[in-house]
């Protein structure tokens, strides 16, 4: 589903009687900064973080609550998480973040990344934080589902069908799969290894620096450094981190793109 967001506000217009005036506020409100929308049993579920004024707080909650649909406060506000120190950077011109994602197609071999991670297609980014050691280019990037294909061209490098575990090692990863709301996953970056469960798929989020699609929603703590990071269940890769509100000392939800959906669209897969 490449816009989610319209079928929201279809979901939201259906519990009202056509004449209802409440709906035209639901779809003025509906790229609010600050806001994540998503659809659970047919109904419109509307996630409001620190951002949003009180008064547009409280309108978008009359607003949703007329629709027949809920409202949640989510502490904290939602921001894709960039910082020094990680796995993968793209110099000057973008941030420092983690692998996601080994992929490949054919004898090419790529990773999936974030896309705020990453500059323009043709882009270089390199290993570690430095901008010694080459890892490849950028091949693909979607800023409106947050992922991006880098094709390594670097020979040397291992590349596994794998997640860190640091002091646990290496997890293979064989398959990619689209999640499910309630399952358990985990993530790994440089903070460690995080646990928790999907609470929502298809959500569009709203932020300051614009609109993303079909992201997933979980429990998972987030922090700076880990954009791009990787989602999982077991040898199932599930996404790629975006951000979040909140962090790993106070708690807060996390979203992530598809890698499922990002693999498909590139024609990649994991080995």
């Amino acid at each position: 589903m490449r816009r989610i967001l319209g079928s929201v506000l279809v979901a939201a217009a259906i519990l009202l009687p056509a004449t209802d005036a409440a709906a035209a506020p639901v779809q003025a409100y509906a790229t609010t900064p600050g806001t994540a929308w998503w659809t659970e049993h047919g109904t419109t579920v509307l996630s409001i973080d620190d951002s949003v004024r009180p008064s547009t707080a409280a309108a978008l909650t009359r607003a949703v609550a007329s629709a027949g649909g809920t409202v949640l406060r989510e502490p904290g506000t939602r921001k894709p998480h960039i910082a020094g120190g990680d796995v993968f950077n793209a110099g000057a011109l973008g941030g420092r973040c983690l692998v996601g994602f080994n992929a490949r197609a054919g004898a090419t071999y790529y990773f999936i990344a974030a896309a705020h991670c990453v500059p323009a297609v043709g882009a270089t980014v390199y290993a570690g934080t430095g901008t010694s050691t080459v890892l490849g280019v950028v091949a693909a990037r979607d800023p409106s589902s947050d992922y991006a294909l880098v094709r390594y061209t670097n020979t040397t490098v291992a590349k596994p069908s794998a997640v860190n575990l640091f002091a646990a090692g290496l997890q293979p990863i064989s398959a990619f799969g689209s999640g499910t709301v309630g399952q358990a996953v985990r993530r790994t970056g440089p903070n460690g290894v995080r646990s928790g469960t999907i609470t929502s798929l298809n959500v569009t989020v709203n932020y300051a620096g614009g609109t993303l699609y079909n992201m997933i929603r979980t429990t998972v703590c987030s922090e700076p450094g880990e954009s791009g990071g990787p989602l999982f269940a077991g040898t199932v890769g599930i996404g790629v981190n975006w951000g979040g509100s909140g962090n790993c000392a106070t708690g807060g939800a996390s979203y992530y793109s598809s890698v499922r959906r990002a693999a498909t669209a590139y024609g990649v897969a994991p080995y």
